[in-house]
C-alpha cells in the first residue's frame, strides 16, 4: 500500500475508534469476528432490500402476473426447502459451514445478475422467473443454513438471543433506509437493472466474510452414514417435545405468512394505485417495526420469557394483516398498508429471534445442521400451499380474501400457542443434552 494511501487509512481508523470504546464492556459488538459478520449481515441486507422489491415488481409490473403467478413465484422459492433441506443438514453436518455460506452469496449475486441480462437479450418470462426463485431457494437452503450455524460458532449459546436481536438491527437499518432507495433506483433504471445493485451488494458481503476466523467441531467423515445421519437429524427433533411445538407453530405461522404476502405488491400497485417509488417509500414501515422490534426485542424476551414472546409475534402479524383486509382505499388505505408492514415486521422480529435462539440452544454441536434443516424442512412445508392458496383467493375471489385468511389464521395460532403449556412456559434459555 502507498505511504500517503496508508497514513490516510490510519488517520480515518483514529478518527472511527472510539466508536468501539464507546460500546458498553459486555457488548457482542466489541468481538472483531462477530463484528465482521454483523457489517456483512448489514451490507448484504440493503441488497435484500431490493430484491425484495424489485422481483416481485417485475413479475406484477413488467410481465403482467397474475396473483396464482405470484404464488407460483413464491411457491418455487420455497420448493428446495421441501425437497433439499434434509440431505443438505447431513452434507452441511459433515463440512465446514462459513465457506458454504461465502459461496451461497456470490452464487446469488450471479443468479440474480441474470435477471437484467435476459431482460436485455429479450428472454425475461414468468418461467425464467420461476427458475431465478428455484435457484435462490436452493441456495438460501445450504448457505442459509450454513449461515444460522456460523453464528453459533462466534457467539456463546447463553447470547443466542441478544445476537440474533443484533443481527434483525442490522437488518433494521437497511429497512428503514433500503425500501425508499431501493424504490427510487427501481422507478430510474428499472426492476430488472436495480438487481445489479443487490448483485453488488452481495459481492461486497462475500469480500467481508473471507477468512473470517470460526471454530467448529465436526465428526470424522470416516464415522459417518447418511441414512443413518439422516435419521439421526429427524429423530432428535421427533424426541424433542419443545422442538415439535416450535416447528408445529412456526410452520402453520408461515403459512399464514405466504397466504397475506403473496398478494400484498398486488394489493399495493393495483389496489392502492401505488407506482414503484411509492411502494418502496412504504416498505420503509417494515424497517420501523424491525428497529422497534430488534431494539426491544431481547428485552421483551428476558422479561416475558421467549415463548411468550414468541407467540406475541404471531399476534402482531396477525394484527397487520387483518386490518389491511378490510382498509378502505385513498389515504387511509396506504396509511393501513405500511401499519400492516411495521406489524409483519415487528411481529417477524419476535418470533424468529426466539425461534432460532430456542432450537440452537438445545441442540448438541453435531446435530446443528440436521436440526436446523429439519426444522427448517418442517416449517417450510406449509408455507408452499399458503402461497398458492393466496394466489388462488387473491385471483378467484379477491386480494381482500388473502390478507383476510393470513390475519385470521395468525391471530388464531396465537390463541392456540398460547393455551399450548410447552411454548407458553418456555421463561428461559434451555441448554443442549
Amino acid at each position: 500500500m502507498p505511504p500517503k494511501a496508508a497514513s490516510a487509512g490510519r488517520r480515518l481508523w483514529l478518527k472511527w475508534r472510539p466508536i468501539w470504546p464507546a460500546l458498553p464492556a459486555h457488548d457482542l459488538l466489541r468481538d472483531a469476528t462477530y463484528r465482521r459478520l454483523w457489517t456483512s449481515i448489514l451490507i448484504s441486507s440493503f441488497g435484500g432490500q431490493i430484491t425484495m422489491l424489485a422481483l416481485p415488481l417485475t413479475a406484477a409490473v413488467l410481465l403482467h402476473a397474475t396473483p396464482s403467478q405470484m404464488g407460483i413465484l413464491t411457491a418455487m422459492e420455497l420448493a428446495p426447502f421441501v425437497l433439499l433441506s434434509l440431505p443438505a443438514g447431513v452434507w452441511l453436518d459433515r463440512v465446514r459451514k462459513l465457506p458454504v455460506y461465502v459461496v451461497g452469496e456470490g452464487v446469488i449475486a450471479l443468479v440474480l445478475a441474470s435477471v437484467p441480462l435476459s431482460w436485455y437479450l429479450g428472454w425475461l418470462s414468468m418461467p425464467f422467473m420461476y427458475g431465478v426463485a428455484f435457484a435462490i431457494g436452493c441456495v438460501f437452503v445450504t448457505a442459509g443454513t450454513a449461515a444460522q450455524i456460523v453464528l453459533t460458532q462466534v457467539v456463546p449459546r447463553e447470547r443466542l438471543v441478544e445476537a440474533h436481536a443484533k443481527n434483525a438491527l442490522a437488518s433494521s437499518g437497511a429497512e428503514v433506509a433500503g425500501p425508499g432507495v431501493a424504490g427510487a433506483l427501481i422507478k430510474l433504471v428499472g426492476a430488472p437493472l436495480a438487481l445489479l445493485a443487490d448483485a453488488a451488494l452481495l459481492l461486497g458481503s462475500v469480500w467481508i466474510l473471507r477468512g473470517l476466523r470460526v471454530t467448529e467441531n465436526r465428526p470424522a467423515t470416516q464415522a459417518t452414514h447418511f441414512w443413518r445421519d439422516l435419521r439421526a437429524g429427524l429423530r432428535f427433533v421427533a424426541d424433542h417435545r419443545m422442538l415439535v411445538s416450535l416447528a408445529t407453530a412456526v410452520g402453520l405461522w408461515q403459512m399464514c405468512h405466504q397466504c397475506a404476502m403473496v398478494v400484498q405488491i398486488l394489493f399495493a400497485t393495483r389496489t392502492l394505485e401505488l407506482n414503484e417509488h411509492q411502494v418502496g417509500l412504504c416498505y420503509m414501515g417494515l424497517g420501523l417495526g424491525t428497529v422497534v422490534a430488534s431494539t426491544l426485542g431481547n428485552r421483551i424476551s428476558r422479561r416475558v420469557g421467549p415463548g411468550p414472546c414468541l407467540i406475541l409475534g404471531f399476534a402482531v402479524c396477525g394484527l397487520g394483516w387483518l386490518q389491511l383486509a378490510v382498509a378502505p382505499l385513498g389515504p387511509w388505505g396506504v396509511a393501513s398498508f405500511v401499519f400492516m408492514l411495521l406489524c409483519f415486521s415487528a411481529g417477524a422480529v419476535l418470533i424468529f429471534i426466539n425461534f432460532l435462539a430456542l432450537r440452537q440452544a438445545v441442540t448438541p454441536e453435531p446435530l446443528l445442521g440436521r436440526m436446523t434443516s429439519t426444522m427448517r424442512w418442517l416449517i417450510l412445508l406449509p408455507a408452499g400451499p399458503g402461497a398458492l392458496l393466496g394466489g388462488y383467493l387473491g385471483e378467484h375471489l379477491g386480494l381482500r380474501y388473502a390478507l383476510a385468511l393470513g390475519g385470521t389464521g395468525s391471530l388464531a395460532l396465537a390463541l392456540w400457542a398460547w393455551r399450548h403449556p410447552v411454548l407458553r412456559n418456555v421463561r428461559t434459555l434451555p441448554t443442549a443434552a
